[in-house]
């Protein structure tokens, strides 16, 4: 008989244990669930966020581009307007042009002897 009631108790003990492991189990995978989902949550958005980022980033640089040959088409002009008005200007004046050239190259043929 004795036996017997320490088989019931411990039986008793072992079945809370059972029943304890189980929910533990059962919380570990519904924690695993949850995380699955909150993975591709977590996925979903950032793949939403980087193709933003790039479209914007796309744009920035067709925005760029386009502002830099807008620049450049400037600056070519401007220089060939500068060119012309320089030929312009030795044409009309040749003699002053080879004097200021022949000043300028003594300045710097002074400069360079210090």
């Amino acid at each position: 008989m004795a036996y017997s009631l320490f088989q019931s108790s411990r039986s008793r003990r072992n079945g809370a244990l059972h029943n304890l492991e189980a929910s533990i189990e059962d919380q570990i995978e519904t924690l695993r669930e949850e995380l699955a989902e909150l993975t591709q949550v977590l996925g979903k958005t950032s793949r939403r966020q980087g193709e933003k980022l790039r479209s914007q980033a796309s744009t920035s640089y067709e925005d760029i581009l386009g502002r830099s040959e807008d620049l450049l088409n400037e600056l070519q002009q401007n220089y060939l307007r500068g060119a012309s008005e320089v030929r312009a200007t030795v044409r009309r004046h040749p003699l002053a042009t080879v004097g200021a050239a022949a000043a300028f190259g003594l300045v710097i043929a002074m400069l360079a002897r210090r």
